[in-house]
């Protein structure tokens, strides 16, 4: 961004290139030509898919694999009742070119698909629509509600997500993605 900076301002003033640029003259020019005023400006953490948040409520769409194991299929249950505004779907013989296709016309805003390896809940991909961006979530060692004993009724009350200390580029994209 600052080799752009001076490149325009030497190319403005009609002086000399600065020697530390001249080898990338080409390269940035190329860059400069193709830039117009909004990309010129240096852009924050939030980009435009996000600028209806808060606004209005996402809609979320949960989907699996073809065939979901039945811990795959319980799985995807909780994750509904975990994420507010949220409906499940057994993919079937939909592809995911199809899924996503249904969700834009549709109007949700989010589209979450739950991974597996023999069984076990292994992958979380959420896909902001309509045109990104898009997260893959590793899981590891995940235990369902009905794994565990005694466990009480689950609250139908939002979850609140609690990102502090979160300060580096990736942290505060992941934040605004979930």
């Amino acid at each position: 961004m600052k080799k752009k900076q001076k490149l325009r301002k030497a190319l403005a003033e009609g002086k000399e290139i600065p020697t530390e640029l001249q080898d990338e003259v080409d390269r940035l020019s190329k860059q400069i030509q193709l830039e117009d005023e909004t990309s010129q400006k240096l852009q924050s953490i939030v980009d435009d898919e996000y600028a209806n948040c808060g606004i209005e409520d996402p809609t979320v769409f949960i989907t699996t694999s073809r065939n979901p194991s039945s811990r795959l299929a319980q799985f995807a249950k909780e994750i509904r009742l975990v994420i507010p505004n949220a409906q499940r779907m057994n993919r079937g013989g939909h592809t995911i070119s199809e899924i996503i296709a249904t969700c834009k016309a549709k109007g949700v805003t989010d589209v979450v698909v739950l991974h597996e390896t023999r069984g076990q809940p292994d992958g979380l991909i959420i896909s902001h629509l309509p045109f990104g961006p898009t997260a893959f979530f590793g899981l590891s060692n995940c235990v369902l509600r009905h794994d565990i004993d005694n466990v009480a009724p689950l609250s139908l009350a939002y979850p609140h997500l609690i990102f502090h200390n979160i300060s580096t580029k990736l942290g505060e994209r992941t934040s605004n993605i979930l």
